[in-house]
């Protein structure tokens, strides 16, 4: 097994204990917050992230880590060519509503793109990882959450349908230019999905695209895009190039992406 393989097993384990957490706290009602931007976040957030942040200090202590809740209280330390980006409750929208789609994300970025990460989904027990950059997996796990490596299925973009292309759409952030985007594709179909889930379904050959024109942050899509890339898709922004990571310049924010299974750019 490769030091990163071995590196993403253990991080495995770190999301199935963070995630149930999160599980405890969805059971059990949610504690709403606000952060200084207006966004919420719950108990859910912050216990997941302080395991997590806990593990990676024992597993990985030499590789720094950007946590949302952690910059979201301007605790962001410097980076060099090689760091974990974290988001312990992405979707925390849809964590409050009950919708289930809320995920677990870790990934690992170098030399600016994501090499290794994964993306849980604990309330649909679905466990997405990709353990080298040209590979990814969906991660069977049983009815206690105990994971079962032996049993991981690789995932590889679709050839889109004949009928028309399936394209995610963000449950709370579609806008007018999302719908401009489409116009471009034979759009068989709209699906409504939160986090970076859509990252995955794409992965596992379930739609075919997925633009964002909305602000997002590094921590929101690392994971989800190395599972994508594993996969064999790909996340470019508006001029074409791959969305890369570490822009302390711009506080770590996202331009506007796409993205792509196995489809024809315009």
């Amino acid at each position: 097994m490769s030091n990163s393989s071995s590196l993403c097993h253990q991080l495995i384990t770190v999301a199935l204990e963070a995630g149930r957490i999160i599980m405890d706290h969805y059971h059990a009602g949610v504690e709403i917050a606000l952060k200084d931007d207006k966004s919420p976040v719950t108990l859910a957030d912050t216990d997941a992230e302080a395991i997590i942040l806990a593990a990676l200090d024992q597993i990985a202590p030499e590789i720094p880590v950007i946590s949302e809740e952690a910059a979201s209280q301007g605790v962001i330390p410097d980076v060099g060519n090689r760091f974990f980006l974290v988001d312990p409750l992405d979707g925390t929208k849809e964590f409050i509503r009950h919708n289930d789609e809320f995920t677990v994300n870790i990934g690992l970025i170098e030399d600016n793109i994501p090499t290794m990460g994964l993306v849980y989904a604990p309330a649909l027990a679905r466990m997405f990882f990709a353990p080298t950059p040209d590979q990814a997996f969906e991660l069977e796990l049983e009815c206690n959450g105990q994971p079962q490596l032996d049993r991981a299925h690789k995932l590889q973009v679709r050839t889109p349908p004949p009928q028309g292309l399936t394209a995610a759409v963000s449950r709370s952030h579609i806008d007018a230019d999302t719908d401009r985007f489409l116009e471009q594709f034979n759009i068989a179909e709209r699906r409504p999905a939160g986090s970076s889930l859509k990252f995955c379904l794409i992965a596992a050959a379930q739609i075919d695209l997925y633009p964002r024109t909305g602000p997002t942050m590094e921590w929101d899509t690392a994971a989800g895009q190395a599972v994508l890339q594993g996969a064999g898709g790909s996340v470019t922004i508006d001029d074409g190039s791959a969305l890369l990571y570490g822009k302390s310049d711009a506080r770590y924010k996202n331009p506007a992406f796409t993205a792509w299974g196995n489809v024809a750019k315009p």
